[in-house]
């Protein structure tokens, strides 16, 4: 077949449409030319950017890279201006169906504004509106579906450079191709086929939001508030059998330990079949780095079995808690404990306490805790291991549902990826 013959088609096309003419490939600059979208902008640069000294309760939305997450703008966290300066300023009031495009540090993320209170948002130059002109040639719907299509996010990402100084800008956003559907009535297709698909995810993260409420509260509710000797919540069986008990963490356990690294890269020391686990990966089933047993020899790492509690002591996630998934070794970073009652009981409980363990107790510019802080921590614990355990089974129930949740919405993403590399063609490459 000759170039003639090959045509710009995405590789899954509606049947309605599989006749029709082939697709275009047009640059922004030119949808800009055509007078199909208006010329794309940011926010305001330089000494009229407003500061943090400018931001106010009420007011305004300031919208930055950081605010966009999944589709969505973050209203809630995001800063304010008033609206006495925002009308001042030169540039960036974006309003209702605009196509919002992150394009500095965080590249790629995008979001249609729906539907809001405000007369309009203020961006800042981290991100780039696009309003349509000619909404009988082009739909913002199909324009965000287009922006999150892999081909287009490769390509962004690309331009930008990567790492934490990405950037496109105007100019080299109006470079980047964008291809079309002939007709408005296919755009409209592709849009609602993936808009419905976002409707499936949105619910099923709404119920994985409730799930987890949910796990909330019962941890309130089935262990002691600070200050109390019983929970708020008991089961029927034990309401009668008095307070609980205080233990410290270590009384509690069969000899918490931690582990540790070998003194060296050594070759000899990884790539053998023993999982190294490191403080972020506490809760995985599989480790990047695997020690040998001259590795293991080497070091002062310790062995751990599957279903012992771990608890991150450094780093960003610390004061993580997690059942072992696998048998492994684990480094300096993790204290492995080992309840003499009931390992999930205790898992659960130092869930609970996470929040009040880590604003207690994290010292030092990382915020890391030790394992002799852990240890000292002072539990409470039903005089009856048969109460543990009941509650264990409670908590653990949730949180297999949140698992298996968890896994439906990853699964829902997975399909829309490949939804969208499927339904547009790729952007510099002519597909048969």
């Amino acid at each position: 077949m000759n170039k003639e013959e090959k045509r710009i088609v995405p590789q899954l096309r509606f049947p309605e449409f599989e006749k029709d003419k082939e697709w275009n490939r047009k640059s922004i600059d030119s949808l800009v030319k055509d007078n199909i979208i208006y010329p794309q902008k940011d926010g305001n640069h330089g000494n009229i950017h407003p500061k943090s000294s400018d931001f106010v309760p009420k007011g305004i939305p300031f919208i930055m890279a950081s605010d966009i997450r999944n589709g969505e703008i973050d209203y809630y966290n995001c800063k304010h201006i008033s609206k006495e300066q925002a009308d001042n300023l030169q540039k960036g009031f974006a309003k209702e169906n605009d196509v919002l495009l992150t394009h500095k540090g965080t590249v790629g993320e995008v979001a249609i504004i729906r539907e809001n209170e405000f007369p309009y948002l203020m961006l800042t130059p981290q991100v780039t509106y696009y309003r349509i002109k000619n909404k009988s040639k082009l739909s913002n719907e199909f324009l965000r579906s287009f922006f999150l299509c892999g081909d287009f996010q490769k390509i962004l990402l690309d331009t930008s450079g990567g790492g934490t100084r990405a950037y496109v800008g105007i100019t080299a956003q109006g470079k980047l191709n964008i291809t079309l559907p002939p007709t408005l009535l296919e755009q409209q297709k592709i849009a609602n086929c993936l808009s419905s698909l976002d409707d499936v995810i949105n619910a099923a993260t709404e119920k994985l939001d409730l799930l987890k409420d949910h796990k909330k509260g019962l941890l309130q509710q089935l262990f002691p508030a600070e200050g109390q000797t019983q929970p708020k919540f008991r089961f029927p069986e034990f309401k009668n059998d008095g307070n609980w008990e205080e233990k410290k963490v270590e009384v509690a356990c069969d000899k918490p330990f931690s582990g540790g690294t070998p003194k060296s890269n050594n070759p000899k020391f990884y790539g053998g079949s023993i999982p190294f686990i490191r403080s972020a990966e506490i809760d995985k089933e599989t480790t990047e780095l695997y020690l040998t047993e001259e590795g293991l020899k080497n070091s002062s790492a310790k062995l751990v079995k599957k279903g012992a509690v771990l608890i991150a002591m450094y780093g960003a996630n610390s004061g993580d808690v997690a059942i072992s998934k696998i048998d492994g070794a684990i480094n300096q970073a993790i204290l492995c404990l080992r309840s003499k009652t009931n390992n999930s009981f205790l898992f659960q409980y130092l869930t609970h306490k996470k929040n009040w363990i880590t604003n207690k107790y994290l010292q030092g510019g990382q915020g890391n805790l030790s394992g002799d802080i852990i240890k000292s921590v002072e539990l409470l614990f039903p005089k009856k291991t048969k109460e543990q355990q009941i509650i264990a089974n409670c908590l653990s129930a949730v949180d297999e549902l949140i698992t298996v949740q968890e896994k439906k919405i990853k699964q829902l993403k997975d399909h829309k990826k490949g939804l969208l590399q499927q339904l547009f063609p790729t952007i510099n490459e002519l597909t048969i």
